[in-house]
């Protein structure tokens, strides 16, 4: 007799420590500012904007033809129209700009190809075949087969449309933003008037942002801000008749004061360390911002081993909260598990609120519990969204969607390093299954209910501390007593299968009576041999259940 072939299991990659933050951001408001200030602000972004969008459009131009000369040449253009630092950033900009939309373009490309694969390969399968969990059947109907077909002939187009731009270096990008150019054909749907509209439009086109640079006076020239709060702004070469200061500068009646790490911000500036400086304005509320940014070395992350010193505290992540549980050194699950719940509906703005909060809440916890790290999974979703690989599941990709995989790595780690705690990323193969496996019904009591997200937040940690997630079942003694030593010892390396579920011999006894058809047996008999060869054999075995007359 075939014994039934082994699923094969994908290879589990190690843990890792997760870098820390390499920049900063802060933001402050701009208040009391007069009209003649967002009069000023409004001319300099639009003249700015205008010069923005002709480079950026020079150099979508120009393709994959791009060198220092062509780069030095369009610097020349734009400082005559500006200034060579104002000609700095806006080409700068528009260089991470369109180094943006070339990896937007492969990954939409990535997303083409593997939704051709998938339908390839489900339009070749005979109507009604069954899949797998990891390659999918055919259709289930010749209409639908035949609606799939048609949409095989549309992406295999789209996708040769963007191999063709990628070779040639073509980009498509929007100033101002696709969606927001959308509404404008849409305004009722988008609840805009043309005016409302065309104001947004306009504001997002503006370029109000400066680099810093390192050695000169508070950290920049173009836009400045003192210690004391006062912000000044050196005006076009077009608009210098604006000016109200010294050397061609606008100084705003506004003063600025960054409560988030302000002393950190008053460092650089005091010792005149680069820091970058954008201001913006929300058409929404009417106010005008100041957002402060700056490099910082890396975090020199601790050693693995050393943030496992204190145990851990594994958090599965999902689409409505974190489920999180304390582990000690030696994997053991500590305590109750603890839920955080956050709410990804609404705004962007909204949603980011909602993931700080719920991350704010777990690094509380965290550091009152004395842990030294956090384990979390490294999640990504990019494959799993695609509406051909699971046909009209649709609950299920808005559940995945929903999941704030990518805004959560990037809160978390730099929320985490600033409370002194470090980040394990795990592999996430395997560990609401096994979790579920092996954890929830153990650690399931009366007054503690555990669900797969609390089991998966377990197996997650004892990833994290390198131990595995399965759980042996510990043998006792014949008698509830600790005279003859702890009973928690395990299997010996030696011993075969002993990685394995260990089921009771009770139930090997009743498979093996079932396969050889002898069922007829006295309740002494079976009972009192299973026992004494057990013993005999030093393993621990459950008495049956024996059946009453």
């Amino acid at each position: 007799m075939t014994e039934p072939k082994k699923k094969q299991l994908r290879i589990i990659g190690a843990p890792f420590v997760a870098l820390g933050p390499s920049g900063v951001a802060v933001r402050d408001r701009l208040k009391h500012l007069t009209p003649e200030d967002e009069k000023v602000l409004r001319l300099v972004g639009e003249h700015l904007g205008r010069l923005a969008s002709r480079d950026l459009a020079a150099r979508c131009r120009g393709g994959l033809e791009h060198s220092t000369d062509t780069w030095a040449a369009r610097k020349q253009g734009l400082t005559a129209a500006s200034s060579s630092r104002w000609a700095g950033s806006i080409t700068k900009a528009t260089h991470d700009q369109w180094a943006l939309s070339r990896r937007c373009q492969l990954a939409h490309i990535q997303g083409l190809e593997a939704g051709v694969r998938t339908l390839t390969h489900r339009l070749s399968q005979p109507l009604g075949e069954k899949g797998t969990k990891k390659t999918p059947g055919g259709y289930r109907s010749r209409s639908e087969w035949f609606n799939k077909s048609r949409r095989l002939a549309v992406l295999e187009h789209r996708l040769d449309v963007a191999r063709a731009d990628r070779q040639a270096g073509v980009v498509h990008v929007v100033r101002g933003g696709r969606k927001l150019l959308g509404n404008r054909h849409n305004l009722a749907a988008a609840g805009l008037t043309e005016a409302q509209w065309r104001q947004r439009w306009e504001a997002e086109r503006w370029f109000l942002s400066a680099d810093g640079e390192s050695g000169k006076r508070f950290g920049n020239e173009t836009i400045r801000v003192t210690p004391d709060g006062d912000v000044s702004i050196k005006l076009p070469a077009p608009l210098a008749d604006l000016a109200n200061a010294q050397h061609g500068r606008y100084v705003l009646a506004s003063k600025t004061a960054f409560a988030h790490r302000g002393q950190e911000w008053a460092d650089r500036i005091e010792n005149n360390r680069a820091v970058a400086y954008r201001i913006h304005y929300d058409v929404q509320r009417g106010r005008w911002y100041l957002t402060a940014s700056w490099q910082r070395p890396v975090v020199q992350t601790i050693p693995l081993q050393t943030a496992r010193a204190a145990g851990m505290i594994g958090v599965d992540t999902n689409a409505d909260h974190f489920a999180a549980y304390q582990l000690d050194v030696h994997g053991n699950p500590v305590g109750d598990p603890r839920r955080f719940f956050y709410d990804v509906s609404g705004t962007a703005a909204h949603r980011d609120a909602q993931i700080r909060h719920a991350i704010t809440q777990i690094l509380h916890w965290a550091k009152a519990r004395g842990v030294n790290a956090i384990a979390i999974e490294d999640l990504d979703f990019t494959a799993e969204k695609t509406r051909e690989k699971h046909g009209r599941k649709t609950r299920f990709r808005q559940l995945i969607s929903g999941i704030p995989t990518g805004r959560l790595k990037a809160r978390l780690v730099s929320m985490a390093a600033e409370t002194g705690l470090s980040i394990v990323a795990v592999d996430p193969a395997y560990t609401s299954m096994w979790g579920d496996q092996h954890w929830r019904r153990p650690m399931r009591t009366p007054h503690r209910k555990m669900s797969r997200h609390d089991a998966a937040g377990i197996a997650i940690g004892r990833r994290a501390l390198g131990h595995p997630i399965r759980r042996r079942t510990t043998p006792p003694h014949d008698d509830r007593s600790d005279r003859r030593g702890h009973r928690t010892v395990q299997a010996d390396r030696g011993t075969r299968a002993r990685e394995e579920t260990r089921h009771p011999v009770t139930e090997r006894a009743h498979d093996a009576r079932a396969r050889t058809g002898t069922t007829r047996r006295t309740r002494a008999t079976s009972a009192s041999k299973t026992v004494r060869d057990a013993r005999s054999a030093r393993t621990w075995v459950q008495d049956p259940l024996l059946p009453t007359d």
